[in-house]
């Protein structure tokens, strides 16, 4: 393996962490509990999480109402 191709897999692996955590904090924002468990073995459903709309109550929905302190 190539430093090349190292730095380019550790960055990559890097960019991939990064996106999986916070599509997950914003899946729990979101209210979406059960995905968000759910997501720590299959990932793609943090995505789902983050892409459904917020249930009413919860962090993410507050705050687009302007209602969080």
């Amino acid at each position: 393996m190539t430093t090349t191709e190292w730095v380019l897999m550790s960055t990559l692996f890097v960019i991939y962490v990064v996106c999986v955590f916070t599509v997950c904090v914003m899946t729990f924002r979101k209210g979406h509990t059960v995905l968000g468990v759910l997501g720590i073995f299959m990932p793609f459903l943090w995505l789902i999480g983050a892409i459904m709309a917020p249930k009413p109550g919860s962090p993410y929905d507050l705050q687009q109402r302007g209602l969080a302190t």
